[in-house]
C-alpha cells in the first residue's frame, strides 16, 4: 500500500509531529572503514513521458519543493507575461548567493517594474554564499531583503504585477492574480493541484506535491518547443548557471559540467534535475541536510547513463586532517 504520510504521536511533548515514511537509506558516512551515519530519503526518475522509471523510498510522498519549486513559478510569471530572458530570467528562478553581480541584477529587473528595494517583501537576510556574508559583516553591511536569496524571484514577481497591471503591496497573498496564475501552471505540469499550500521562508505561498510529480513537472519544462516559455527558461538558466544559484556553488557546477541539464536545489534537502530529452530526478533527504544531497543526485544521474568526472565525486570524511572516508550513496 502506497502511504505518503503518516502523524507518529510525541507524547511527552504534547504534540503531533508528520514525518516522511517509505523512506530508504540513500548515503551512508564511512569513517575508518565503519558506517558512522545513515541519511534515509526519497529519489525518483521518470521518462520524458513521465512515468517512474526508478525509485528509492515511495515516489508518491508529498514533498514541500522550497525553492525547486523556482523555475515553476517562473513558467507561471512568463505564462503572464513576464519580460526577461537571458540572465535576468535565470534570476527569477533563482536561489542567488547574495554576490553583488546578483544585486545588481535584482536592482535591474526592479527598474523594469518601476520600482526599487523598498518594494521587495522578502524578510531581511544576509547573503547566501558565506564568503560574502563574511566580507559583508567585515564592511558593517546588515541584513537586507535583497540580500536574502529569493529576491531575484520577488522582483520578477514584483514586474509580473507591473505588466499586468497587478497590485504590488500585497503581491504575496495567495489570492493575488499572481499567485493564482502561478498555482494554475503548477497544478497543470505537476497533474494536481497542490497537496498542501504553506509559506515558503520568503513569504511567498509554497506548493506541496509528490516527488514523482515534482520530477514530471520539470520534465516537461524542458521539452516545451522553441520559442515557449519552457524553452525560453531552460535557455537562461542553462547559459547563466552562475545566476541561478552563483559562483561556488553545486547547481553551478553540475549545469556546467552536463551540458543541457536543468537543476535545482531547495532547502530542507530538496533537489531536481532534467536532462534535455525530459528524463528527470527528483530527491528529498528526510533530515533535511545537504551533506549527502550532491552525491545522491549525481549517483542517479551516472545510473542514468550521464557522463562527466563530477558525478563520480564524493565527499571526503577527514580525521586529523587527512581523508578516512567518505559519504557514498547506497545504490
Amino acid at each position: 500500500m502506497r502511504v505518503s504520510q503518516e502523524f507518529t504521536s510525541a507524547k511527552a511533548l504534547g504534540v503531533w509531529r508528520p514525518r516522511l515514511v517509505g523512506v530508504d537509506v540513500l548515503a551512508e558516512v564511512i569513517r575508518s572503514g565503519l558506517v558512522e551515519s545513515r541519511h534515509r530519503g526519497v529519489a525518483v526518475g521518470v521518462d520524458p513521458a513521465g512515468e517512474v522509471i526508478w525509485s528509492m523510498g515511495d515516489p508518491g510522498t508529498v514533498v514541500f519543493p522550497r525553492s525547486a519549486n523556482k523555475p515553476i513559478q517562473a513558467m507561471g510569471m512568463l505564462r503572464a507575461g513576464l519580460p526577461l530572458d537571458g540572465r535576468l530570467l535565470a534570476l527569477a528562478s533563482a536561489s542567488h548567493s547574495g554576490e553583488p553581480f546578483h544585486l545588481e541584477a535584482v536592482r535591474e529587473i526592479l527598474a523594469l517594474a518601476g520600482l526599487d528595494e523598498s518594494a521587495l517583501q522578502t524578510p531581511p537576510s544576509y547573503p547566501l554564499d558565506p564568503h560574502v556574508h563574511a566580507d559583508l559583516l567585515r564592511a558593517g553591511g546588515v541584513r537586507a531583503p535583497i540580500l536574502m536569496d529569493c529576491s531575484g524571484k520577488h522582483a520578477a514577481m514584483l514586474l509580473t504585477c507591473a505588466v499586468n497591471d497587478w497590485p504590488t503591496e500585497n503581491y504575496l497573498d495567495a489570492d493575488h492574480p499572481l499567485q493564482v496564475t502561478i498555482t494554475e501552471t503548477f497544478t497543470e505540469l505537476t497533474d494536481g493541484p497542490p497537496s498542501v499550500v504553506g509559506v515558503d521562508g520568503c513569504g511567498a505561498p509554497l506548493l506541496a506535491t509528490p516527488l514523482q510529480q515534482l520530477a514530471r513537472a520539470i520534465g516537461r519544462i524542458v521539452q516545451e518547443p522553441a520559442g515557449s516559455s519552457g524553452a525560453r527558461l531552460v535557455e537562461a538558466m542553462g547559459e547563466h548557471p552562475e545566476y541561478v544559484s552563483g559562483t561556488r556553488r553545486a547547481e553551478l557546477q553540475l549545469m556546467r559540467a552536463v551540458p543541457g541539464i536543468v537543476a535545482k536545489s531547495g532547502a530542507e534537502s530538496v533537489y531536481v534535475a532534467a536532462l534535455p530529452d525530459g528524463t528527470a530526478y527528483a530527491l528529498k533527504i528526510e533530515d533535511g541536510g545537504e551533506r549527502p544531497l550532491y552525491v545522491v543526485m549525481n549517483r542517479a544521474l551516472e545510473l542514468a547513463g550521464v557522463e562527466a568526472p563530477l558525478l563520480r565525486e564524493r565527499p571526503v570524511v577527514l580525521g586529523g586532517g587527512k581523508q578516512v572516508g567518505e559519504v557514498r550513496p547506497t545504490f
